[in-house]
């Protein structure tokens, strides 16, 4: 820190806050430490009394706390997002579009070992909307050596960005509601309108419902309909336990090439089913997707909007985080559910 004569302050970088005082109106803070001085700022601090101030200097390799998280903030920077200016050092990072949050946690950790430097971040595969803040950096101190900001930037060079935004595609989808007491009229289906809602929810278009008894055939018949018309993914409803009648999971495994996994390490969502058919994923959902706001549904339709293809490790990680409170007013996805 150093003492200048005001008129000479011009590019230097203050140290500490400068509080101005109008009687009656105003006591606050009129620049905060870290400000950069410049020439229109000299008469009003005169103005202040300031006839010298407290600044610091910085040398060639050394970086401002502002120009530090502008380079952080766009090195860490993917697709679907963009940074805003710097506000008392912190840059933003916000979604340029509704979309799956991707954090790359390898690079996020590799940066934040980095002494100094921090980077907050929303959860990883967080459904977020346009505009909205998903991470923010910056500098501990008020400048930094130069090594250090190259040091980020090489981590994101090699192991990628680290914070970026999917767009949620609008997918075809097919919904196969099963079960005998629904095909025959005994009862009035509920499932098939709460999945085609969930459906546009994420972005994706219903083709329509399609309803099978307990029977193979006639499920996978469904299925391979709904198949030959375009679908780009296939939600089955219904007999997904180990009832004698649930021939459900039966049904998907005949018509998949590669099953995932029967059962999540999700509640509600133990019973859940996923397969593919080529491309197009069969999704089977145990009924808690009908009576349950939140599900391991909600986890996993967002990430195949995405255009992602998921393997057994994506749905065996959902265990950590993946048992719902089920809270008297649901506020998923800000919440632990999944995280």
């Amino acid at each position: 820190m150093k003492k200048v004569n005001v008129e000479v302050a011009a590019g230097l970088v203050l140290a500490h806050d400068l509080t101005k005082i109008v009687p009656g109106q105003f006591k606050g803070a009129a620049f905060k430490k870290g400000h950069i001085i410049k020439p229109e700022d000299i008469e009003i601090l005169k103005d202040m009394g300031k006839n010298h101030i407290n600044v610091m200097e910085l040398t060639e390799n050394d970086i401002h706390e502002d120009d530090a998280a502008i380079r952080i903030g766009t090195a860490i920077s993917g697709v679907g997002v963009y940074t805003t200016q710097p506000s008392e050092g912190k840059v933003t990072i916000k979604a340029k579009e509704r979309g799956l949050l991707k954090i790359n946690l390898e690079a996020l950790e590799a940066v934040n070992d980095i002494e100094l430097i921090i980077i907050a971040t929303m959860h990883n595969n967080t459904v977020v909307d346009k505009d909205q803040a998903v991470a923010g950096t910056r500098i501990i101190p008020l400048a930094i050596e130069k090594d250090k900001i190259e040091r980020i930037e090489k981590i994101c060079n090699d192991l990628g960005t680290i914070v970026s935004v999917k767009e949620l595609k609008s997918l075809k989808a097919g919904i196969v509601v099963t079960g005998s007491e629904v095909y025959h009229g005994r009862i009035t289906d509920k499932f098939g309108p709460v999945l085609e809602e969930k459906v546009r929810f994420y972005g994706g278009t219903a083709l329509g419902i399609k309803y099978a008894s307990d029977d193979t055939e006639m499920i996978q018949d469904s299925i391979n309909s709904f198949i030959e018309q375009g679908a780009d993914i296939i939600l089955t409803s219904g007999g997904m336990s180990v009832d004698a009648d649930d021939v459900t999971p039966t049904s998907i495994r005949n018509m998949s090439d590669r099953v995932i996994t029967y059962g999540s390490p999700v509640l509600p969502g133990a019973m859940f089913m996923i397969a593919y058919r080529g491309d197009t994923p069969i999704l089977g959902v145990p009924a808690c997707g009908m009576y349950h706001k939140t599900t391991v549904l909600d986890l996993i339709l967002p990430r195949i909007m995405a255009g992602e293809v998921l393997s057994r490790k994506d749905i065996t990680s959902l265990g950590h985080g993946g048992l719902c409170l089920n809270c008297r007013v649901c506020h998923y996805p800000v919440c632990p559910f999944g995280k």
